[in-house]
Parts: structure tokens; sequence; C-alpha cells
């Protein structure tokens, strides 16, 4: 599919009215080019439809979208139509989605576009009455005029509006907060009624004439190869109309990337469950490739610990010197293991190679151009050869940033002349994962005889990200390679302080985990903050306030208000049960702040979070609910790698291969989960990663209040 309208063309269509935006604002709406990047359509039958670009994960950012869209261009809600936008990257400019930005990202234009077609037709409308803009006004998908009470439906005035000039952005007035209809409040999501009634196309809901289905045997074990297999009992499996061999695909040129494509053995059946039959025939020799097990990494974070740095991020002021004159010299070490994504929907992708040179993909991915760039790139065919169909994901948490079963299910497409669904089985996915990273951090701190922190030394030692994606050359640079782990600055001040990095290389495979690196770097940072109050006989909550100092650290009142307001609404300092106990820990990701009281017991060395209260500044929230619901699902993300989640690697392979010996939180285990929101004047920072960072460390810190012990590494099996 490619669109090579001008704006004009598609303006003059007259059967309807389609305006194109910026998102974000990179080229201007009222460009002649048609090189934007997303469309509002208004039909006579006055039916608004957005193309929203950014893919639905379950993060609601097409209710959001929709939510100012209809603000501005004053429509009733009901009103709204949601579609996918087609994956255009000349057109659409945001098909990825990451970092907790889908809305913020997106504010500005979309409420701008939202205006600029509201003006569009009540510029129609004055023309068709014959009278001045300035007595019509727009309500609830009519224009009014208001001296005679007449009204037009948008629909009714689209034929008009399709030959008026678009104004310029800055010419068109937004509305102020006060005004706002459905912005700041709660309402229903667009994605539900589908997602009831089982409308809704996740991935492996997608069913074309003629598919077939794939699965994949891959060597168990990291950096292992193919050997030999024996097809011939695979085969004569019901159903399985093909078995072959995948090549391995590493570090691709054209496209900077290491595509960590692991190779193995194709089996295509006439169903899912056929091809899975046909894999458990195959007879495999494979070359066992890495011989790695966590024992060994363990001794390699240890050793790196107290060894030279690799890359010193910050060093402020003469750490060693404070540690040496400390009055009080506290050190403990934290350690989290690889966690698995886990989403509820495997990997999978449906793509078809056709014979005229199109290659189709119905894919639950986050970056729609980053798949239509992997595939023409291994086909060796033009972008615009490949058409990508973004479908509903059943949960990421950043497992489909990724390109390794995209790449294979093109691999295993082109063999076959029907499209074909490669599937992932729960185990597949468990144990050939791109885990968070294993990391292991050493702190020491100096006290002052007042109790105030003087001296702060962080070694960071992770497997990190980059190392397993980037290029040859950009990998030369230590630098570059510590890049996505490395320790920096923190919000509570110290004269002296110095953060530094040393990495341990590994076999096996890790990436983007919902919020990346932050939580262990907070799991560190909170909970070695909590040992320094103890030692300093201070309160944790006042003892954090007090290292927050606004001359050091900019942020430091917004830090004090999220904390503050978390205490407040959990009763900090009120007596608790015994063997209970509260913890509080904060942290910042992108530019929303979040602050969580856990409320713990320990009983016979068996932990219970029993609530945890949160308060979230992410400026103005543009659907409530749906920041509540992505905060919470922050939390019990969360609670995984605290109460159970541990990947352990033995001769090399994953000895975890499903829920049954990785326990994701059980519902019985969900905490009661309050969250109390900052109001704002706008969108300021994304949710969808932001509740998960200071959830472990005030899990651990209330443990201590509740026990007296403390916890540094994650999960928390027993306490004692």
């Amino acid at each position: 599919m490619t669109v090579s309208i001008t704006r004009r063309e598609a303006m003059r269509t007259g059967a309807v009215f389609v305006l194109g935006f910026s998102l974000p604002a990179r080229s201007r709406a009222d460009s002649t080019d048609g090189k934007v990047n997303a469309w509002i359509s208004i039909t006579p039958d006055n039916q608004v439809t957005l193309f929203a670009e950014t893919p639905e994960m379950g993060q609601g950012t097409r209710t959001a979208n929709a939510m100012m869209l209809a603000e501005e261009l004053e429509v009733d809600w009901p009103a709204i139509h949601v579609e996918q936008a087609p994956a255009i990257p000349a057109v659409y400019k945001h098909l990825r989605t990451g970092g907790s930005g889908g809305t913020s990202s997106t504010w500005l234009p979309l409420r701008q576009a939202g205006a600029q077609a509201r003006e569009m037709l009540l510029n129609a409308a004055a023309q068709k009455w014959g009278v001045d803009k300035e007595g019509c006004r727009a309500e609830k998908g009519t224009v009014v005029h208001e001296p005679t009470g007449r009204r037009f439906r948008y629909g009714e005035l689209v034929e008009t509006a399709s030959k008026l000039p678009p104004p310029a952005l800055n010419e068109v007035s937004l509305k102020a907060v006060t005004e706002f209809r459905y912005i700041g409040r709660p309402v229903t999501r667009v994605d539900t009624p589908a997602k009831v009634d089982g409308s809704a196309v996740f991935g492996m809901d997608v069913r074309l004439p003629g598919m077939l289905f794939a699965v994949i045997a891959r060597c168990p074990h990291f950096g292992g190869k193919l050997l030999t297999f024996d097809a011939s009992d695979a085969k004569a499996t019901p159903g399985v109309k093909a078995v072959f061999a995948v090549q391995p695909i590493g570090f691709v040129p054209g496209i900077e990337r290491n595509l960590n494509v692991a190779a193995g053995v194709a089996v295509v059946a006439t169903s899912t469950w056929n091809a899975i039959q046909g894999r458990k025939a195959l007879n495999v020799t494979w070359d066992k490739g890495s011989k790695e097990n966590t024992v060994s990494l363990k001794e390699h974070f240890r050793e790196k610990a107290g060894g030279p740095a690799t890359v010193v991020a910050v060093n402020r002021g003469n750490v060693d010197e404070a540690l040496a004159r400390a009055a009080k010299r506290i050190t403990a070490d934290y350690e989290m293991p690889f966690q698995a994504h886990a989403p509820m929907e495997p990997m999978n992708t449906t793509t078809h190679v056709r014979d005229d040179g199109r290659i189709e993909v119905w894919s639950p991915t986050q970056g729609a151009d980053l798949v239509q760039k992997t595939i023409a790139y291994l086909a060796g065919v033009a972008p615009e050869k490949v058409i990508v169909h973004v479908t509903f994901s059943g949960g990421s948490f950043g497992r489909r940033y990724q390109w390794d079963y995209i790449a294979e299910s093109y691999q295993v497409a082109k063999e076959m002349k029907a499209p074909v669904q490669l599937v992932w089985t729960r185990e597949d996915d468990m144990q050939h994962d791109f885990y968070l990273q294993y990391s292991y951090q050493r702190f020491s701190g100096a006290l002052d005889t007042r109790g105030n922190i003087v001296g702060w030394s962080r070694r960071v030692v992770s497997t990190p990200i980059r190392a397993v994606f980037d290029s040859p050359e950009l990998l030369k640079d230590p630098k570059h390679v510590a890049s996505a782990d490395l320790p920096g600055e923190i919000q509570y001040q110290s004269p002296n302080y110095r953060a530094d990095y040393a990495p341990v290389l590994s076999v096996v495979p890790r990436a983007w985990w919902r919020s990346v690196s932050s939580p262990f770097h907070v799991f560190g940072v909170e909970c070695f903050m909590d040992e320094l109050a103890h030692a300093a006989g201070r309160d944790p909550l006042e003892f954090r306030i007090a290292h927050l100092r606004a001359e050091q650290t900019p942020d430091a009142p917004t830090y004090r208000r999220v904390l503050e307001l978390a205490a407040e609404k959990s009763q900090w300092g009120k007596p608790v049960s015994r063997n209970h106990g509260r913890g509080i820990a904060c942290s910042r990701f992108g530019d929303t702040y979040v602050a969580h009281v856990a409320e713990v017991s320990v009983e016979e060395g068996k932990l219970r979070v029993h609530r945890v209260v949160s308060a979230v500044d992410c400026g103005l929230a543009v659907n409530p609910d749906s920041v509540r619901a992505q905060i919470e699902g922050g939390i019990n993300f969360a609670l995984t790698p605290v109460l159970s989640g541990d990947i352990t690697v033995k001769g090399g392979a994953v000895e975890q291969s499903n829920f049954h010996d990785y326990q994701v939180l059980r519902m019985k285990d969900a905490p009661a989960i309050e969250v109390y929101l900052v109001p704002g004047d706008e969108p300021r920072g994304g949710v969808g990663e932001s509740g998960v960072p200071p959830l472990p460390p005030a899990v651990a810190n209330a443990i201590f209040a509740a026990t007296g012990k403390r916890v540094r590494r994650l999960p928390i099996v027993t306490v004692g």
C-alpha cells in the first residue's frame, strides 16, 4: 500500500473530509507535499475516525488519543472510531511505542488537529449560511448559528470543508484546562467492546484463506547450532506439510543491528497443534555451544564489584576521603537476576510472501516500521513492497520491540506458497526470551556525626543490553556498551559521590524489559537509602526528604510531593500490627515521578504484600482511569521478580520453561492498591513503566521494618 496524494487532492475528494497532522510535530500540518503521518476522517453520516499510529498493547493509548481529538473537535465521545494507521513510514512518523511516550508525544499534535478540523467546519458552516464565523460555535458534532439557532451536523459540512484550506496550526486556539469535557476525566476505553465481544484481533487471532501454521525447534543452549536432523517421523505426523532448516541471522549491516535469530528446524502444518506434534517427532542433534551457568556468573559479578571500573559516570568531590573519615560507614551489595517478559500472548507473526513480490505481515509488534525495514532488507525488496498490519498485542513489556520472531516468520513463509503463522509456545517464549539484565551493585556510604550523608560510592555490574544488538564498531567503545546500564546522578544529595560501571558479558540474550535498567538501579539506591537512614537513626521518609535539596536537584519539590502524598495516604508513622511493616521508595522514569508505600507481613518466614499506596506525578492525566490501571499493572508486574521470578542458567540453557517454575504473580498474592494522582496542567510523562522501579525496594524496606532483616537479593522466597 502506498500513499502519493497531495493534501489538496485529499481535501478535494468531496466524499470524506480528511485531515492530516504530525505526530510528533516534525512537519507542518498544513504542508502540501502529502508527507503527513496520521489522519482524521469525517464522513457524511457524521462518523469521525482517528487513524492512530501508536500500537495498542493494552496501555490505553488509543483511548487517550481519541479523547484529545474529541476534546478539540467538539464531538461526543461515542462518535469517535479508532483504527490502526497503516505502516507507511513516509507518512506516519510514530509507528513505534516504547519508553512510555505514547500519550505525551501526541498531546499537542492531536489537539491541534482537532482544533484545525473544528475551525474548518466552522468556516464551512458560515459559508453555507452566508454569515460571519463569529456567530457560529461547535457543539457535540454540530455547528450552531447562535443568532438563529440553525444547526448543521459535521457530516453535512464535509463537502464544503474539503474545499477549504486548513488554517495554520499556530492560528488555531486550543482549549484551556478549565474548559475540558473529556481530558482529565475517566472514560470508557475505546478497545473494551471489541475485547469483550471477541472481535478484537490479536496476533494469534489472524486467520487467512489457505493459511498454514509453524513452530521452530531451536537449540536450547545459547550459542549452539544445528548439526543434523532426521525429519522422517515429523513428516509422517498428521497435518505436517513441510520440515526444513532455518538459518541463523546475526549482525545485519543494512539495518546495523544484530537480529539474534537463533536458527533451528521449522515444522509447518495445517494447525499449530499439528506443527507442535511434528516438532516433538523430530530427531535433532545440536552443538550445545556455551556452558555458562548462574553460579559462575555470580562469581564474575562479585569480582567486578570489587575490581576497577570500566566506565566512570560521576565522580564528584573525594569519595574515598569521605568514607575514610566517616562517623559511620555502611556497605551493602544488591543482586537482581535475569527476569523474563512473560507476556500472556507468546511471540507470533503471520507472513505471506506473494508471487507478485509483495510481502504482507500481520504482527503484534511495538514497531511497525522496524518490521517493514527488517523484512524488506532480508527479502531484498523496497520497503513499499512490505505491507505491515499491526494487531492488538497480548502484553509486551518491551519484548515485542525485538526482531527475532519477525525475521523467523519471514524465513519460514518464504519457503511456502501460502500465508504462514509462526507461533512460539510458552516454553519457546520462556527459554528464548531477551531478559532483564542480571545486575549486581555495591554501595558504600558515609555519614557524619549528625546523620547526614557526606559520601556515597556506587558500583553497578550488569550484563549490558547494548552488547547484544549493536554493530562491532559501536561495541569497541566501552561507554556505548554501558550506555543502557550506566548509573548516574541520584536525587539524594551528597557532597562526595561516585557512580561507575563494569560489565559482565554473557551469552544470555537481554533487552528492554519494563523500565529497562531502572528496576535494578532503583532497587539498589532506594534500599541503600533505607539502610543509611537506619544507621543514622532517622525515619526513612524524613531522611529522604532531608536529602532532597532543590538548589542541587531542581525536581526535588516533585520528589517531595509524591513522597509526602504516599506517606499521608498510607498513614505512614501509624503503628502496625506485630510482624507487619511499611516501606517507602520513590523514583523517576522519564518525566514521571512515583512513590510507593508497601505494607507487608512476615509470618514464619513467609512474606505477604497486603497493600501498596502509590502517589504519581505525571502532569495532567488524560484518562485518570488508564493512568491508575497502568500503575496498578506495573506494581503487580514488579511483584513477580520480588516474590518468585528468577531465570537461572545451567549448561548454557535456561532452566525454567513455563509458569510452573517461573511463577508470575498469582491473583491470590496481588495486594490492595491505591493510586493517587498529583494534578497537572498538561501531560509531562508516561506511566506504562513508571510504577515498576520503586516497588521492589518499597517491599524490601517494609520487610526490614517488620523483621529487622535486610533483603538484598531478589526474589524474596523466604525471610530469615
